[in-house]
C-alpha cells in the first residue's frame, strides 16, 4: 500500500473529538482527563526523511475539536504540512503511578490558516502570536492500564469499530 493509499484509506476512517466522545463517552472523559493533568505530552511526527520526530506539546480541547498549536516555522509543524500523520500521547506524571493510565492518540492533523475556528481558538487560549494551529482527526485511541494489580488492560477505539478491550496477566 503506498502513502496516499494509506491516507487515502485513513481520510475515511478518521473522526473529531466529538465524534468519538459521542461514540466512547467515558473513554474521551478519562482521556481528556489524563491530557489535562499535566500541561506538556509527547507529539510524535514523520520528519522528510521518514524517520520520527518527537516533541513536547501543549494541547487542547476546544468546541468538540482537539487542538494543536505550535510556534511558527518550528520543525513539528513543517512535518505535519508536509505529512499530516501524528501519534500523542499523554504525559506519564512523576513517579511510576500513571493515574488514569496511558492514553495514545494517533490520527492526522489539519491546518488552520484563518477563520472562525482559529479566530475562537485565539479567545480561549491567548497563544503568543504568530502560531500554526491544527486540528485533529482521530484514527485510533488507545488506553493502557493497570487493573487490581494483576491486569494490563489495553482498550483500543478506532472510528466506526466497536472499543475493544484485552487483558493480560
Amino acid at each position: 500500500m503506498t502513502a496516499n493509499t494509506a491516507a487515502n484509506t485513513a481520510a475515511n476512517t478518521a473522526a473529531n473529538w466529538a465524534a468519538f466522545t459521542e461514540a466512547e463517552p467515558e473513554l474521551a472523559k478519562i482521556a481528556e482527563d489524563r491530557f489535562g493533568a499535566f500541561t506538556h505530552h509527547v507529539l510524535a511526527t514523520l520528519r522528510k526523511d521518514g524517520s520520527p520526530r518527537t516533541t513536547g506539546l501543549e494541547v487542547n480541547f476546544l468546541d468538540g475539536e482537539l487542538w494543536l498549536g505550535m510556534m511558527p516555522g518550528s520543525l513539528k509543524a513543517l512535518d505535519l504540512n508536509r505529512d499530516p500523520r501524528f501519534a500523542l500521547q499523554t504525559n506519564p506524571g512523576p513517579g511510576t503511578g500513571m493515574g488514569g493510565g496511558d492514553v495514545r492518540i494517533s490520527g492526522r492533523a489539519i491546518g488552520v490558516e484563518d477563520g472562525e475556528a482559529k479566530e475562537t481558538y485565539v479567545k480561549e487560549v491567548e497563544p503568543p502570536q504568530p502560531f500554526h494551529l491544527f486540528r485533529t482527526e482521530l484514527t485510533e485511541v488507545v488506553r493502557t492500564y493497570v487493573e487490581d494489580d494483576k491486569y494490563l488492560v489495553v482498550e483500543i477505539w478506532k472510528p466506526g469499530e466497536p472499543l475493544r478491550t484485552i487483558k493480560r496477566t
